[in-house]
């Protein structure tokens, strides 16, 4: 596994190898898109992108934290985070199962 990451500029040149968009063109495009996620989940919106996975923003609750090298006990404020949930097709993916070995699998369970 590599320990390289992916930018904008990857998915820009990525969009722009694959579709002939301009090289700007192609960076506008991954702007706009990530503005559009990063608007919905402003909004409060959960983002699905179908076979990919679900962006969403989840409340937690105000907490005593603590600090690891004074032991001093902390008030942590509540606040929003961001959760990812991977789709069934990406976790299958990650793992090396194709998507023909998954409907083979289905195919096998379908007398039950």
């Amino acid at each position: 596994m590599s320990n390289r990451t992916i930018t904008r500029a990857d998915l820009a040149e990525a969009i722009y190898n694959q579709l002939g968009l301009s090289r700007n063109e192609s960076a506008t495009l991954v702007e706009q898109v990530l503005g559009e996620i990063t608007d919905a989940l402003v909004a409060g919106k959960t983002v699905k992108i179908s076979s990919f996975g679900s962006f969403g923003l989840r409340q937690k609750g105000e907490r005593v934290g603590r600090n690891p090298k004074t032991g001093v006990e902390v008030p942590i404020t509540p606040r929003k985070v961001l959760v990812f949930k991977a789709s069934h097709v990406l976790k299958d993916s990650m793992n090396g199962i194709a998507p023909s070995d998954i409907n083979s699998k289905d195919d096998e369970f379908a007398d039950d």
